[in-house]
Protein backbone atom coordinates (compact mmCIF):
# COMPACT_ATOMS: atom_id res chain seq x y z
CA UNK A 1 0.00 0.00 0.00
CA UNK A 2 1.40 3.25 -1.13
CA UNK A 3 2.03 6.46 1.39
CA UNK A 4 -0.67 8.99 1.62
CA UNK A 5 0.35 12.19 0.09
CA UNK A 6 2.48 14.82 2.09
CA UNK A 7 0.82 17.49 3.96
CA UNK A 8 2.46 21.01 3.78
CA UNK A 9 1.92 23.85 5.86
CA UNK A 10 3.56 27.16 6.65
CA UNK A 11 3.67 28.46 10.19
CA UNK A 12 1.61 31.45 10.45
CA UNK A 13 2.59 34.29 13.22
CA UNK A 14 -0.92 33.19 15.11
CA UNK A 15 0.79 29.59 15.47
CA UNK A 16 3.49 31.07 16.93
CA UNK A 17 5.18 28.93 19.99
CA UNK A 18 2.61 26.49 19.67
CA UNK A 19 3.65 22.98 19.81
CA UNK A 20 4.11 20.73 16.50
CA UNK A 21 1.42 17.89 17.82
CA UNK A 22 -1.13 20.58 17.96
CA UNK A 23 -0.62 22.55 15.48
CA UNK A 24 -0.91 19.50 13.19
CA UNK A 25 -4.12 18.07 14.89
CA UNK A 26 -5.64 21.18 14.51
CA UNK A 27 -4.91 21.66 10.76
CA UNK A 28 -6.01 17.99 10.05
CA UNK A 29 -9.16 17.64 11.37
CA UNK A 30 -9.54 13.57 10.66
CA UNK A 31 -6.46 12.78 12.20
CA UNK A 32 -6.18 12.43 15.96
CA UNK A 33 -3.51 14.36 18.29
CA UNK A 34 -2.36 10.34 19.04
CA UNK A 35 -2.25 9.52 15.26
CA UNK A 36 -0.05 13.00 14.50
CA UNK A 37 2.05 11.78 17.84
CA UNK A 38 2.31 8.24 16.16
CA UNK A 39 3.53 9.64 12.79
CA UNK A 40 6.27 11.70 14.23
CA UNK A 41 7.57 9.23 16.26
CA UNK A 42 7.71 7.03 13.17
CA UNK A 43 9.51 9.91 11.45
CA UNK A 44 7.09 10.95 9.18
CA UNK A 45 6.86 14.80 10.60
CA UNK A 46 9.65 17.40 9.63
CA UNK A 47 9.94 20.91 9.76
CA UNK A 48 12.46 22.65 8.13
CA UNK A 49 13.57 19.36 6.15
CA UNK A 50 14.15 17.91 9.48
CA UNK A 51 12.18 15.64 11.51
CA UNK A 52 11.45 16.54 15.28
CA UNK A 53 9.69 15.83 18.32
CA UNK A 54 6.33 16.46 19.16
CA UNK A 55 6.82 18.59 21.27
CA UNK A 56 8.58 21.22 19.51
CA UNK A 57 7.40 24.91 19.61
CA UNK A 58 7.27 26.50 16.48
CA UNK A 59 8.03 29.74 14.77
CA UNK A 60 6.06 31.84 12.09
CA UNK A 61 7.68 31.02 8.92
CA UNK A 62 8.34 27.14 9.47
CA UNK A 63 7.70 24.63 6.69
CA UNK A 64 5.98 22.00 8.39
CA UNK A 65 5.62 18.69 6.23
CA UNK A 66 3.21 15.25 7.66
CA UNK A 67 3.41 12.26 5.88
CA UNK A 68 0.45 10.36 7.75
CA UNK A 69 0.82 6.62 8.42
CA UNK A 70 -0.84 5.01 5.88
CA UNK A 71 -4.82 3.70 6.75
CA UNK A 72 -5.92 0.54 8.36
CA UNK A 73 -6.13 -2.82 6.79
CA UNK A 74 -9.75 -3.56 5.15
CA UNK A 75 -10.34 -5.95 7.34
CA UNK A 76 -8.97 -6.94 10.79
CA UNK A 77 -6.67 -10.10 11.70
CA UNK A 78 -6.12 -12.46 14.42
CA UNK A 79 -3.61 -12.14 16.74
CA UNK A 80 -2.45 -13.94 19.38
CA UNK A 81 -2.60 -11.06 22.00
CA UNK A 82 -3.40 -11.80 26.24
CA UNK A 83 -6.97 -11.49 26.41
CA UNK A 84 -8.95 -10.89 30.04
CA UNK A 85 -11.89 -12.84 29.76
CA UNK A 86 -14.52 -12.00 32.42
CA UNK A 87 -17.98 -14.18 30.68
CA UNK A 88 -17.92 -16.00 27.32
CA UNK A 89 -21.23 -18.14 26.00
CA UNK A 90 -22.28 -18.87 22.78
CA UNK A 91 -23.99 -15.77 22.18
CA UNK A 92 -21.11 -12.91 23.82
CA UNK A 93 -18.01 -12.15 25.51
CA UNK A 94 -17.15 -9.62 28.13
CA UNK A 95 -13.28 -8.33 28.47
CA UNK A 96 -11.67 -7.19 30.59
CA UNK A 97 -9.81 -4.43 28.21
CA UNK A 98 -6.22 -3.01 29.64
CA UNK A 99 -5.30 0.57 29.50
CA UNK A 100 -3.29 1.05 26.83
CA UNK A 101 -4.63 -1.01 24.23
CA UNK A 102 -6.68 0.12 21.38
CA UNK A 103 -10.21 -1.31 21.08
CA UNK A 104 -10.10 -1.91 17.26
CA UNK A 105 -8.01 -0.73 13.86
CA UNK A 106 -8.02 2.55 12.84
CA UNK A 107 -5.15 4.97 11.25
CA UNK A 108 -2.17 4.48 13.05
CA UNK A 109 -3.17 1.67 14.43
CA UNK A 110 -3.73 -1.15 11.90
CA UNK A 111 -3.28 -4.19 14.26
CA UNK A 112 -2.41 -4.73 18.12
CA UNK A 113 -5.86 -4.03 18.92
CA UNK A 114 -8.69 -6.09 21.31
CA UNK A 115 -10.80 -6.89 18.16
CA UNK A 116 -7.58 -8.44 16.66
CA UNK A 117 -7.20 -10.19 19.84
CA UNK A 118 -10.82 -11.53 20.12
CA UNK A 119 -10.76 -12.55 16.43
CA UNK A 120 -7.76 -15.09 17.20
CA UNK A 121 -9.46 -15.99 20.75
CA UNK A 122 -12.75 -16.96 18.73
CA UNK A 123 -11.07 -19.01 16.09
CA UNK A 124 -10.25 -16.24 12.89
CA UNK A 125 -11.51 -14.14 10.89
CA UNK A 126 -15.26 -13.91 10.00
CA UNK A 127 -16.01 -15.03 12.94
CA UNK A 128 -17.92 -12.36 14.66
CA UNK A 129 -20.95 -10.45 13.18
CA UNK A 130 -20.41 -6.67 12.61
CA UNK A 131 -18.00 -4.03 10.31
CA UNK A 132 -15.18 -5.56 9.12
CA UNK A 133 -13.04 -3.68 11.06
CA UNK A 134 -15.30 -3.64 14.29
CA UNK A 135 -16.45 -7.02 14.70
CA UNK A 136 -18.72 -8.13 17.34
CA UNK A 137 -18.29 -4.23 18.82
CA UNK A 138 -21.10 -2.64 20.67
CA UNK A 139 -19.74 -0.16 22.32
CA UNK A 140 -15.85 1.33 22.93
CA UNK A 141 -13.42 2.38 25.33
CA UNK A 142 -10.49 4.90 25.18
CA UNK A 143 -7.33 3.44 24.84
CA UNK A 144 -6.17 4.47 28.39
CA UNK A 145 -9.51 3.53 29.71
CA UNK A 146 -9.37 0.29 31.61
CA UNK A 147 -12.67 -1.86 31.92
CA UNK A 148 -15.30 -4.09 30.82
CA UNK A 149 -16.43 -4.19 27.05
CA UNK A 150 -18.74 -6.19 25.88
CA UNK A 151 -18.28 -8.05 22.28
CA UNK A 152 -21.62 -9.71 20.41
CA UNK A 153 -20.55 -13.03 19.16
CA UNK A 154 -23.56 -13.63 16.69
CA UNK A 155 -25.77 -11.70 14.58
CA UNK A 156 -29.17 -11.85 16.89
CA UNK A 157 -26.68 -10.87 19.93
CA UNK A 158 -25.40 -8.13 17.80
CA UNK A 159 -28.85 -6.40 17.17
CA UNK A 160 -30.19 -6.95 20.40
CA UNK A 161 -27.48 -5.27 22.77
CA UNK A 162 -27.50 -2.39 20.27
CA UNK A 163 -31.11 -2.24 21.17
CA UNK A 164 -30.38 -2.32 25.00
CA UNK A 165 -27.82 0.11 24.02
CA UNK A 166 -30.25 2.61 22.54
CA UNK A 167 -33.14 1.73 25.45
CA UNK A 168 -30.26 3.05 27.77
CA UNK A 169 -30.90 -0.50 29.70
CA UNK A 170 -27.29 -1.35 29.12
CA UNK A 171 -25.82 -0.78 32.52
CA UNK A 172 -22.23 0.59 32.25
CA UNK A 173 -20.69 2.07 35.89
CA UNK A 174 -16.78 3.58 35.72
CA UNK A 175 -14.90 4.31 38.62
CA UNK A 176 -13.04 7.66 38.43
CA UNK A 177 -10.50 9.58 40.70
CA UNK A 178 -11.21 13.59 39.60
CA UNK A 179 -9.97 16.55 40.97
CA UNK A 180 -11.69 19.11 43.72
CA UNK A 181 -14.55 18.43 45.85
CA UNK A 182 -17.81 18.25 44.03
CA UNK A 183 -20.61 20.53 45.93
CA UNK A 184 -23.27 17.40 45.60
CA UNK A 185 -22.45 14.41 46.54
CA UNK A 186 -24.48 12.53 43.78
CA UNK A 187 -26.04 14.45 40.85
CA UNK A 188 -26.49 14.17 36.65
CA UNK A 189 -24.54 15.91 34.21
CA UNK A 190 -26.75 16.35 31.20
CA UNK A 191 -24.92 18.92 28.69
CA UNK A 192 -24.78 18.05 24.94
CA UNK A 193 -21.45 17.42 23.39
CA UNK A 194 -19.77 17.70 19.97
CA UNK A 195 -16.58 18.05 18.58
CA UNK A 196 -14.69 21.13 19.48
CA UNK A 197 -15.14 24.23 17.42
CA UNK A 198 -11.37 24.55 17.10
CA UNK A 199 -9.17 21.57 18.39
CA UNK A 200 -11.44 18.73 16.25
CA UNK A 201 -10.02 16.01 18.31
CA UNK A 202 -11.32 16.72 21.27
CA UNK A 203 -15.06 16.56 22.55
CA UNK A 204 -16.56 19.64 24.36
CA UNK A 205 -20.17 20.64 25.97
CA UNK A 206 -21.99 22.70 22.64
CA UNK A 207 -25.53 24.13 22.46
CA UNK A 208 -26.26 22.37 19.42
CA UNK A 209 -23.97 18.93 20.43
CA UNK A 210 -25.74 15.74 21.12
CA UNK A 211 -27.70 15.06 24.19
CA UNK A 212 -25.40 13.23 26.83
CA UNK A 213 -26.21 12.35 30.69
CA UNK A 214 -23.82 11.33 33.03
CA UNK A 215 -25.29 10.20 36.80
CA UNK A 216 -23.13 10.08 39.41
CA UNK A 217 -22.41 9.69 42.73
CA UNK A 218 -19.26 10.25 45.08
CA UNK A 219 -17.62 6.79 46.85
CA UNK A 220 -15.02 8.74 48.84
CA UNK A 221 -14.41 12.15 49.55
CA UNK A 222 -10.22 12.80 50.06
CA UNK A 223 -10.99 16.50 50.26
CA UNK A 224 -8.86 18.08 46.99
CA UNK A 225 -9.63 14.63 45.27
CA UNK A 226 -12.39 12.56 45.18
CA UNK A 227 -13.08 8.39 43.96
CA UNK A 228 -16.46 9.02 42.13
CA UNK A 229 -18.68 6.53 39.79
CA UNK A 230 -20.04 7.74 36.77
CA UNK A 231 -22.90 5.94 35.28
CA UNK A 232 -23.59 6.74 31.30
CA UNK A 233 -26.88 7.52 30.20
CA UNK A 234 -25.99 7.88 26.99
CA UNK A 235 -22.27 7.24 25.48
CA UNK A 236 -20.81 10.07 23.70
CA UNK A 237 -17.07 10.12 22.67
CA UNK A 238 -15.09 10.91 25.57
CA UNK A 239 -18.29 11.58 27.59
CA UNK A 240 -17.39 11.12 31.62
CA UNK A 241 -13.84 12.95 30.84
CA UNK A 242 -15.73 16.09 28.95
CA UNK A 243 -18.46 16.21 31.03
CA UNK A 244 -16.22 15.72 34.81
CA UNK A 245 -13.61 18.30 32.92
CA UNK A 246 -17.00 20.66 32.21
CA UNK A 247 -18.19 20.59 35.87
CA UNK A 248 -14.47 21.86 36.73
CA UNK A 249 -14.10 17.93 38.26
CA UNK A 250 -11.57 16.92 35.44
CA UNK A 251 -10.24 13.03 35.79
CA UNK A 252 -6.72 12.68 37.43
CA UNK A 253 -4.10 11.90 34.78
CA UNK A 254 -6.31 13.01 31.74
CA UNK A 255 -3.39 13.85 29.35
CA UNK A 256 -6.75 15.61 26.96
CA UNK A 257 -9.25 17.25 29.28
CA UNK A 258 -7.58 17.06 33.04
CA UNK A 259 -5.42 19.27 34.97
CA UNK A 260 -2.76 17.69 37.10
CA UNK A 261 -1.21 21.43 37.91
CA UNK A 262 -3.87 21.33 40.22
CA UNK A 263 -1.79 19.50 42.54
CA UNK A 264 0.45 22.40 43.29
CA UNK A 265 -2.38 24.35 44.58
CA UNK A 266 -2.71 22.04 47.04
CA UNK A 267 -2.66 23.34 50.79
CA UNK A 268 0.85 22.17 52.05
CA UNK A 269 -0.07 19.64 54.56
CA UNK A 270 -1.62 17.53 51.73
CA UNK A 271 0.91 18.37 49.05
CA UNK A 272 3.07 15.07 49.44
CA UNK A 273 -0.41 13.12 48.70
CA UNK A 274 -0.95 15.32 45.80
CA UNK A 275 1.88 14.62 44.46
CA UNK A 276 1.99 10.89 44.76
CA UNK A 277 -1.44 10.71 43.36
CA UNK A 278 -0.18 12.64 40.46
CA UNK A 279 2.70 10.53 40.19
CA UNK A 280 1.32 7.46 40.30
CA UNK A 281 -1.99 8.21 37.63
CA UNK A 282 0.51 7.13 34.85
CA UNK A 283 -3.01 7.57 32.77
CA UNK A 284 -6.60 8.79 32.89
CA UNK A 285 -7.69 6.94 35.89
CA UNK A 286 -10.99 6.10 34.57
CA UNK A 287 -12.27 2.53 34.90
CA UNK A 288 -15.29 0.49 33.52
CA UNK A 289 -15.77 -1.27 36.93
CA UNK A 290 -19.16 -2.75 35.94
CA UNK A 291 -21.89 -3.68 32.88
CA UNK A 292 -25.28 -4.67 33.49
CA UNK A 293 -27.08 -6.64 30.53
CA UNK A 294 -30.24 -8.70 29.69
CA UNK A 295 -28.94 -12.00 28.03
CA UNK A 296 -29.94 -11.78 24.40
CA UNK A 297 -31.08 -15.43 24.68
CA UNK A 298 -31.89 -16.31 27.93
CA UNK A 299 -33.51 -12.68 29.45
CA UNK A 300 -31.46 -13.34 32.29
CA UNK A 301 -30.13 -10.03 33.73
CA UNK A 302 -26.04 -10.32 33.91
CA UNK A 303 -23.95 -7.52 36.45
CA UNK A 304 -20.26 -8.17 35.89
CA UNK A 305 -17.37 -6.32 37.63
CA UNK A 306 -14.23 -5.89 36.68
CA UNK A 307 -11.08 -5.85 39.48
CA UNK A 308 -9.47 -2.36 39.50
CA UNK A 309 -5.69 -2.36 37.64
CA UNK A 310 -2.63 -1.75 40.16
CA UNK A 311 -2.45 1.78 38.98
CA UNK A 312 -5.96 2.85 40.03
CA UNK A 313 -5.34 0.83 43.32
CA UNK A 314 -2.11 2.75 44.00
CA UNK A 315 -3.98 6.49 42.92
CA UNK A 316 -6.63 5.84 45.67
CA UNK A 317 -4.04 4.27 48.31
CA UNK A 318 -1.88 7.44 48.12
CA UNK A 319 -5.13 9.50 48.79
CA UNK A 320 -5.51 7.58 51.96
CA UNK A 321 -8.87 5.09 50.42
CA UNK A 322 -9.93 2.09 51.18
CA UNK A 323 -9.37 0.13 47.48
CA UNK A 324 -11.42 -2.94 48.95
CA UNK A 325 -14.07 -1.01 50.21
CA UNK A 326 -15.30 -0.35 46.23
CA UNK A 327 -12.80 -2.45 44.21
CA UNK A 328 -15.22 -5.01 42.36
CA UNK A 329 -12.26 -7.64 42.47
CA UNK A 330 -12.28 -8.00 46.23
CA UNK A 331 -16.22 -6.88 47.54
CA UNK A 332 -17.01 -4.16 46.02
CA UNK A 333 -20.64 -4.05 45.13
CA UNK A 334 -22.43 -2.96 41.90
CA UNK A 335 -24.70 0.43 42.06
CA UNK A 336 -28.01 -1.70 40.65
CA UNK A 337 -30.33 -3.55 42.90
CA UNK A 338 -33.25 -6.15 41.60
Amino acid sequence: MSDPAPRRFTVPPAAAGERLDRFLADRCPDLSRSAVQRAVAAGRVTVDGMPAPSRTRLRPGQQVTLVPLPPPPATAVPQDIPLRVVYEDAHLLVVDKPAGLVVHPAPGHPDGTLVNAVLHHRGGAGALPGEPLRPGLVHRLDRDTSGLLVVALTEAAHRDLAAQLQERTLGRAYHAVCWGRWAEDAGEIAAPLARHPRHRQRMAVVADGRPALTRYRVLSDHGFAQLVEAQLATGRTHQIRVHFAWRHHPVVGDPVYGDDRRARGVHSLDRRRADRLVAVAGRQMLHAAWLRLRHPATGETLVLGAPWPDDLRAAVTALGGEPDRFDPGAGGTPPWTG
